[in-house]
Parts: structure tokens; sequence; C-alpha cells
């Protein structure tokens, strides 16, 4: 049985947790009101109105970055009221449970599907995307993985598996080796994908152990989950280089937040920072209209202007795509400023990151 990990009441150093089992840490974990209240000034009432909806979850650790960094790291993970006005948004906008031909698979694409194997996180994000299900049942079972890998086995035009949840990495080793033992031994699988936030909220679950094991199951990739510099501790930094040198290509899909991230200064700092500790930025995640969220969402105006904030003032390494999933299952689409100011009969104007305009031929 994990043992328990004792929350201090003050800001922690860098050092944190170096040498903490991460089930101690989960154990560890802030779940009501008034634990919280211990460690942050908070309005206990507000708090036990929203997570009677939306639970909490906030491990020591991640409780150490918000007493140290504050109203970024707060805002994402501490409940707050407005998480219950009532607006037009939905549960589940993008009708994920609509294209679930069995329980714990998406099938949104034609050679792909989502796979949700776990439905607890270290933290339970503010803004999740999947509010409605994480952290509310009791955990994904045997029977359901089973169910999940015997629709993908049974549908031969899945070439690519994406584990997500949840954190499909809070699995223990054993189970997740299991669980890519089946997928591997499928023919016509050909890539898995791993979505996984334990890097910026436990990034001690990354162990020796666990990179050994996510090793064997090649070609893998990681996509992790990084929102401000302040996530990327040394701690962060050490979990993304065990899987980097273990050969795994990692990536990041940073969601676009009021008031964490919105800024041209924070945002490139983020994605430099990522790409100096070798994490692709990879997408920025327009938020989703998801019940609940509301108040973290930024207008696509304005992200559409952060966006051209980060071309030419900085490496096109560090750019991620500026992505949209679309209302009613649509699936994802880029969306990019506008660099096109003209079109012609033979040329086209087009306007670069300094605002000055170009003529370029059509063809």
């Amino acid at each position: 049985m994990a043992k328990t990990i004792a929350l201090l009441p003050t800001a922690l150093s860098n050092n944190s947790f170096p040498d903490t089992d991460w089930q101690a840490l989960m154990a560890g974990s802030l779940r009501s009101a008034d634990q919280l209240a211990a460690h942050l000034p908070v309005a206990r009432a507000a708090i036990e109105q929203v997570i009677a909806r939306y639970p909490m979850r906030i491990n020591p650790y991640f409780l150490s970055l918000v007493q140290r960094h504050g109203h970024p790291l707060q805002r994402q993970a501490v409940p707050c009221a407005e998480e219950l006005l009532v607006d037009d948004s939905q549960p589940d906008p993008l009708h994920e449970e609509q294209q679930s031909p069995v329980n714990g698979i998406i099938h949104r694409y034609p050679d792909r599907v989502v796979f949700l194997v776990s439905n607890r996180c270290a933290v339970y994000c503010r803004f999740c995307m999947r509010k409605r299900q994480v952290g509310h049942d009791t955990p994904i079972g045997w029977k359901a993985l089973q169910q999940g890998l015997d629709y993908i086995r049974a549908t031969a035009g899945i070439r690519e598996v994406i584990l997500s949840g949840g954190d499909p990495l809070l699995r223990t080793d054993e189970q997740l080796e299991w669980l890519l033992a089946n997928l591997r031994a499928i023919a016509h699988v050909e890539i898995i994908r791993i979505h996984s936030r334990v890097f910026s909220t436990l990034p001690q679950r990354i162990t020796p152990a666990l990179a050994a094991i996510l090793s064997r199951f090649g070609p893998l990739y990681v996509n992790t989950h990084f929102n401000h510099a302040a996530e990327i501790t040394p701690q962060a930094e050490h979990a993304c280089r065990l899987l980097v040198e273990a050969g795994i290509p990692m990536g990041c899909q940073t969601v676009l937040l009021r008031g964490v991230n919105d800024s041209p200064t924070v945002l490139q700092h983020l994605m430099r920072r990522l790409v100096a500790i070798r994490v692709r930025p990879y997408y920025l995640h327009q938020m989703d209209p998801v019940a609940g969220t509301a108040h973290f969402r930024v207008p696509i105006r304005q992200g559409l202007a952060l966006m051209q904030s980060l071309r030419g003032h900085m490496s096109g390494l560090c750019v991620p795509q500026y992505m949209i999933d679309l209302p009613g299952g649509g699936g994802k689409i880029p969306l990019l400023p506008g660099y096109v100011k003209e079109t012609g009969a033979k040329t086209i104007q087009v306007e670069n990151y300094r605002g000055e305009r170009f003529s370029y031929p059509l063809n």
C-alpha cells in the first residue's frame, strides 16, 4: 500500500519530492474544500458547491507549484464558482459519446481511435474537455479495456490508437505493459500514441522503469500538456528527458486559456522552454465549448493575433498549430492568421510578421 505524504502549508522548493513514489503523492491529494482551505485562501462554501458536480484533485507536488507561482497555476487547478454558470455550452459538444461504438472507444476518423483507459488524473484541470466523466466513477476495469481491445482487433481500418482518459499513465507499469502488448499484437495497429499530463502535474510518475517499458512498443509517440512555463520544473524536465533519451518522440498540446497564457510574452516563453527540453510544440487548442469552462475561453480573433505574434518572432520549430475541434464531432481543423491580403490574376499580396507586404506569383 502506498504511503501518504504530509501536505505542507508553505511554498516548497524546486527540489520538492525528488524521489517520492508517485502513488504516495496521489494518495496525499487534496479532494475536499476543507483540505484546500488549509493551504490556500479560498471560499469553502463555493468550492464545496463546485466539487459536488466537478470533482477536485490537487496532488502535493502541483500544490507546491500553485503556492509558488500563484494565479496562472491556481486558476487551472482550483475550483471556482464560474464553473456552475449556465450558458449555451454542453457537457459533450464534440459528440464523443455519439461516436463511441463501445465503451471507452471514440471512433471519429477512419484510421484512428481514441481509447479511454483511465478516468483519473493527477490534477483535475478546471478547463477539462471531459469534465462530465473524469473523477466521477469507479476506475475503468479490465472488462472495459478488453471490450476496447476487441473492437480495435475487429476493425481492420484502425492504424493508430491514441491512449487517453483521464490520464493513461496513471495506470501501473504492469497494467500499461499488458495494454501495450495487446495493442502491439494487433497486426493492423501501426502507431500508438499516449496523451498524458503527468509530465507537468506529477512528473514523479515518469521513472526509468516506465521509460524502458514504453520504449519496447514503438513506434510510440507521447503528447503531453504544458500550459505555462512555470510548469516546466527540473522534475518535469527530467521526466521528459527520460522518454526522449529512450527514443520516444514527444510533443505538447497546449490549451489557450484566459488568464493563464493568453499573452504573446507568456506563450513565447512557454514555447521556447518546450523546445529547450526537446518537446515539440504540436497544437495550441482553442477551448472547446464545454459546460463549466466558458470563463477560460479566449476569442478566436485574439487567438489568431497570438499566433501572429509567434510567427517570425521565434523559430518555426517553436510554433504550434492553432486548432479548433468542431462541435458535433466534425473533427479538428487548423486556423491561420490572414497572411494572404489580396489575390490578383497572377499574384497574391502577402503580409509578413512585420506587417510588410510582398507580391508572390500564383503559378
